[in-house]
């Protein structure tokens, strides 16, 4: 990540996440509750773009937001504590002493509620950006004991890159980009130019969690959790289907879903799955990325008026 950082406030475009395996154990009382996981996370250049400039002393936090698909971000009664980035905010001001006098402006890009961490990259923007705002030099391990505190996909979003997530997916081993098993992942097609189809409909992932500990894991599929996610979601399935048929792939679910993940690494393949996922009404959205990317960070100037 570039050091340059601006004394008036700092901007960070944050990368979406992919699972390129995704493996699901049981619960675990050690692990409050929630499953085992084993997955790889991979970044993927879907951009947010997360402000942080300072506000006058004792006058808190502001929130805006921006985008042209916010989904339930852009309720008139959503309360600005529970997002994500706040709750970020919130949690580096206690551990550091700091007031949060902070504005955050953040440019959604990265579909909302799609399994693609958009809510999770905009929190690590907001660490990251802090962590130069405040001057605080934290350590990355400091910061990833703060991000494992708010979510389980937050740690990797701090990084981007390719990391092997384990616990509940947030103690991360990072990928050497060209390590054996990066290679392994490459000959395997998962990494390089792919397509998203997302959704305007979202999965909760506390529901499709539910519905998994019933449906359980599909026999070949790289994500345990896809059989649920197509089943809650059957547009996801179609996409899929279309892909496999058409011979491009990797194809796989995005996390809980409903996004949908296929790896084509030629522009023909793109083109051709592109046609037939408009033909077909089988997503939403098309969003064309490649993986894996990491974090930047920018320097902002306040105009006047700010």
């Amino acid at each position: 990540m570039s050091p340059a950082a601006g004394r008036d406030g700092v901007g960070l475009y944050c990368p979406a996440k992919i699972n390129l395996r995704l493996r699901v154990g049981p619960t675990r009382t050690d692990l409050g509750g929630r499953h085992r996981l084993d997955t790889i996370y991979s970044a993927v250049g879907i951009w947010d773009r997360v402000e942080l400039r300072p506000t006058e002393p004792g006058s808190g936090f502001r929130l805006s937001l921006e985008g042209e698909q916010l989904g339930d971000l852009n309720r008139r009664d959503a309360d600005p504590h529970a997002n994500l980035a706040v709750k970020a905010l919130l949690a580096m001001a206690q551990a550091t002493g700091h007031e949060p006098d902070v504005a955050i402006h953040i440019v959604k890009r990265i579909p909302v509620g799609a399994g693609l961490a958009g809510g999770s990259a905009d929190a690590a923007g907001t660490m990251l950006g802090l962590n130069r705002l405040w001057n605080l030099g934290m350590a990355a391990a400091d910061l990833d004991r703060i991000a494992a505190s708010l979510g389980a996909d937050l740690p990797f979003c701090l990084h981007g890159g390719l990391s092997r997530g384990t616990g509940f997916g947030q103690i991360l081993e990072p990928l050497d980009p060209d390590g054996p098993k990066v290679q392994r992942l490459s000959r395997a097609g998962l990494t390089g130019h792919l397509l998203i189809g997302a959704y305007e409909s979202q999965l909760s992932t506390a529901r499709v969690y539910k519905a998994f500990d019933l449906i359980g894991p599909g026999p070949h599929d790289l994500n345990d959790l896809q059989e649920t996610a197509c089943t809650l979601h059957p547009r996801s399935r179609q996409a899929l289907d279309l892909a496999r048929r058409a011979g491009i792939g990797p194809a796989f679910v995005s996390g809980s879903g409903p996004s949908v993940v296929v790896m084509a690494p030629r522009p023909e393949q793109a083109i051709a799955l592109i046609r037939l996922w408009r033909e077909q009404n089988a997503v939403d959205r098309i969003i064309e990325a490649d993986s894996p990317v990491l974090p930047r960070m920018v320097p902002l100037r306040v105009t006047h008026g700010q």
